[in-house]
């Protein structure tokens, strides 16, 4: 059996055996283990980064139950600082997000995620093209990105990156579009503290213009931005998808339509269910990805065209821009 029965056969045993907490509990530590060990065979820095980002400013790293465990605490000063001026203290969470993802107990809402998440999308992008490797992460960006401008009428002045994490995707568009004004919006503050930081790096290293129109990172609940209505001239959802039910995913379809100006578009990038990659994953490798991804059933089964037209959207197209992604374009109507 292979994972051609998602969501049915195959998805019903697994969410069985994941119901067993033990059984749970170590097919999350597998999946973390073989993350890890993926990426540092292919030669991603992963612990080298991650305490790079640890002790840039108190020169001292820290363990991983320290990151597990530090919440709102600050591992310094500094990094306090970050946090506090990206957070909205006044955002209440949905329920959906406050649970474990990506093999962390505490979801997205910790250091130690937002401190992995970089070297981790390296890790799982490796494979995509064999001979990709480390570089996996950046082609499929790239991938996207050319989607995009093969598809777009006319240069976006205005970007919205819904689920922008710690801004990979929002950088990405900030080389393809340097004269745009982005907005990354994302529910994690941490996330968005190293986003910051990030960008900090980028300016440092030169990566980034003196003329390149600086990224605003928000928190927010993708479903009610805050941010102002028919505003924008793109709003992106690059890898989030999955990571929702569907319940939040038509929100934030419906909150994409309001940022929009009539014949902005919407574009979202994402895992590709019917993908021969995804649909040949074997049952044991399947089962460890559905124990970091809570709502896969619910993506593997939503019908994004349809919930693009009910939101106020044209049919969208499809491309197939990698051997297991999938991109949707449509314009606000």
């Amino acid at each position: 059996m292979t994972a051609t029965s998602a969501p049915n056969l195959l998805s019903s045993v697994v969410n069985r055996v994941l119901a067993i907490k033990p059984l749970w509990n170590f097919a999350k530590g597998r999946a973390r283990h073989m993350m890890m060990t993926r990426a540092e065979t292919i030669g991603v820095p992963w612990r080298e980064r991650v305490q790079a980002l640890q002790s840039r400013r108190t020169g001292v790293g820290h363990t991983e139950a320290e990151l597990s465990t530090a919440g709102t605490r600050e591992l310094s000063p500094l990094w306090q600082s970050d946090l506090e001026a990206v957070q909205n203290p006044h955002l209440i969470y949905p329920d959906y997000y406050t649970t474990s993802f990506h093999a962390y107990d505490e979801g997205n809402l910790g250091w130690r995620p937002a401190m992995e998440v970089e070297v981790a999308a390296q890790a799982v992008h490796a494979k995509i093209w064999p001979e990709a490797g480390a570089a996996g992460d950046d082609r499929l960006r790239q991938s996207y990105h050319d989607v995009l401008m093969a598809q777009l009428p006319q240069t976006p002045e205005a970007i919205v990156d819904i689920g922008c994490g710690v801004g990979m995707s929002t950088e990405a568009f900030q080389t393809t579009f340097p004269q745009a004004r982005l907005t990354g919006v994302d529910l994690s503050p941490y996330f968005l503290a190293v986003a910051q930081y990030r960008q900090q790096e980028r300016q440092s290293t030169g990566k980034v213009s003196s003329t390149t129109t600086p990224i605003t990172w928000h928190h927010a609940v993708g479903e009610a931005t805050g941010l102002p209505a028919a505003a924008y001239d793109l709003v992106s959802i690059c890898l989030v998808f999955h990571e929702l039910p569907q319940s939040a995913a038509k929100a934030i379809l419906k909150e994409a339509r309001r940022l929009l100006r009539p014949g902005g578009h919407l574009a979202i990038m994402d895992m590709n269910p019917r993908s021969e990659a995804i649909q040949k994953l074997p049952p044991f490798v399947f089962t460890l990805l559905k124990s970091t991804e809570p709502y896969l059933d619910e993506y593997f089964s939503l019908d994004i065209v349809a919930a693009f037209e009910a939101a106020g959207f044209d049919r969208p197209t499809v491309t197939f821009n990698s051997p297991r992604h999938r991109t949707f374009i449509g314009k606000a109507i």
